[in-house]
């Protein structure tokens, strides 16, 4: 088989699997509630986490997606896995 053949074939499978493992909305707003618990006990027991999480806006690319707030990307996700972004110094207690 040409190699122009295989790198055809692979990139498909992989173009494939990141439409397939894109997060969801709701794997996101999990993560952020996670993640706001983990970094601030205090905001988690607040349930900053979960405010955070129920006004962010989910936005999907197709292979990757993320979430906003007031015009902030507060994450981002592709292949199953979501990153939440850290705040700008400063930026706490927004």
């Amino acid at each position: 088989m040409p190699k122009a053949a295989v790198s055809a074939i692979v990139a498909a499978a992989v173009t494939a699997a990141a439409f397939a493992l894109n997060p969801s909305a709701e794997r996101h707003r999990a993560e952020i509630r996670a993640v706001v618990a983990e970094r601030s006990p205090l905001a988690g027991a607040l349930g900053l986490g979960a405010l955070t999480a129920f006004t962010s806006t989910y936005h999907s690319l197709g292979v990757a997606s993320y979430t906003t707030v007031d015009d902030r990307t507060v994450s981002v996700g592709a292949f199953g896995v979501v990153y939440v972004l850290e705040p700008p110094r400063g930026d706490h207690a927004r």
